[in-house]
């Protein structure tokens, strides 16, 4: 699916104990409880999204739709926090959204 950012393929090189370790926590954390892997990755959107993480939210928005959350759930997720979060925040992330969103539109033409 889409690139990887060049930053976090650094860090993994550079420090790969450290992201085996992060990569590894997360994999264990989804196992903890009674949610989905779909539902999951719409709550990590959510926080990323909450705490402004660009980097986040395409991280999120990228693993969601690799399990299976379509884009109309996505943007249904996101606009659910404007009365939490508040407008410009969900503008942003609606923005950062379509960033991976609009790669995944443009592989799809091209299969």
């Amino acid at each position: 699916m889409a690139d990887i950012p060049q930053h976090y393929r650094f860090e993994k090189q550079k420090h790969a104990d450290f992201i085996k370790a992060v990569e590894g926590l997360g994999k264990t954390l989804k196992t903890q409880g009674p949610l989905d892997v779909r539902t999951a990755h719409l709550i990590q959107l959510a926080a990323s999204v909450a705490i402004h993480s660009e980097g986040g939210v395409h991280s999120h928005v990228r693993q969601a739709v690799e399990s299976g959350v379509t884009p109309d759930e996505i943007y249904h997720a996101l606009i659910l926090l404007t009365s939490t979060i508040g407008f410009p925040t969900v503008s942003a992330a609606l923005s950062w959204t379509e960033d991976i969103l609009g790669r995944f539109a443009k592989e799809s033409h091209r299969s």
